[in-house]
This record gives C-alpha cells, sequence and structure tokens, in this order.
C-alpha cells in the first residue's frame, strides 16, 4: 500500500499520542507517506523537558490511568514517543511543529525533541493534507 496520511496532533495526553504513534507507524510500514502537524498540547509533548515524564490521560479515563501504565509496562509495550520513533526510522514520516504554536509559546527548536523535523506555518501543512488519503485529527 502507498499513499499519503496527515495528522493533526491538538491532544497532548498519552492515550491520545498512543493512537498517533500506532498509526503513524502502521502508515510508515505499509509505505505511506506520513505528516504529523503537532500544535499546542500536542506540540507541548514534544518538548524534551515533558516527553519522557508525560503520563497525562484524557479526563475522561482518568480512572483507567495507572491500569493502563501497569499493563503497558507489564506486556513490554512501547511507548507512543518509541512507536513515532520507530516510524521516523522505517522513513516517510515527518513531523511539523506548528509555527503559531511555537511563536505563541515562546519556543525555541532546541527545546523540541530531535524527532521534529521543521516548523511549519498551517497554511503549509493545509497544502499536504489537501492531497492525503487519510487525514486525522488527534
Amino acid at each position: 500500500m502507498s499513499g499519503k496520511m496527515a495528522i493533526v496532533v491538538f491532544s497532548g495526553t498519552i492515550d491520545k499520542l498512543m493512537a498517533v504513534g500506532v498509526l503513524s507507524s502502521a502508515g510508515a510500514a505499509l509505505g505511506m507517506e506520513v505528516q504529523i502537524f503537532a500544535t499546542f498540547w500536542g506540540l507541548q509533548s514534544l518538548r524534551k523537558d515533558v516527553a519522557a515524564n508525560n503520563t497525562r490521560i484524557s479526563k475522561e479515563w482518568e480512572e483507567m490511568k495507572q491500569p493502563m501504565l501497569n499493563i503497558m509496562k507489564e506486556k513490554k509495550a512501547p511507548s507512543w514517543l518509541d512507536l513515532i520513533k520507530q516510524a521516523k526510522n522505517v522513513g516517510n514520516v515527518k513531523i511539523h511543529a506548528c509555527a503559531m504554536t511555537f511563536d505563541l509559546f515562546g519556543y525555541k527548536k532546541e527545546d523540541l525533541l530531535d524527532i521534529v523535523d521543521d516548523v511549519v506555518g498551517a497554511g503549509e501543512f493545509l497544502e499536504y493534507a489537501k492531497g492525503a488519503d487519510i487525514v486525522l485529527f488527534i
């Protein structure tokens, strides 16, 4: 399978970031070109000082946080970040930081994990997304 997938990552909770990791790694494994646009809390989750210690979970699932973390540890499941790194290693996966969020929060490129490829405006990402076979908002 080939094609293109565009993922807008707005959430910074690990339950939703796991979906980003699973879908981007599956897309990469299938030979898809995957473009990830991280904005607001999704971009914050890619900060060096946040990524490794992020255990936030969506409010509606907060009672499942510890059981989920325990199961993942017990089964040696990769983290959302490991999945995204694996996807990037397979190839054809790019991660873009939202320029507006980047400026709004006063981020510097060195604040972000090295898996972030660049900082782009929404218009540039939308040009890519309009040609994608799959567009997701997570």
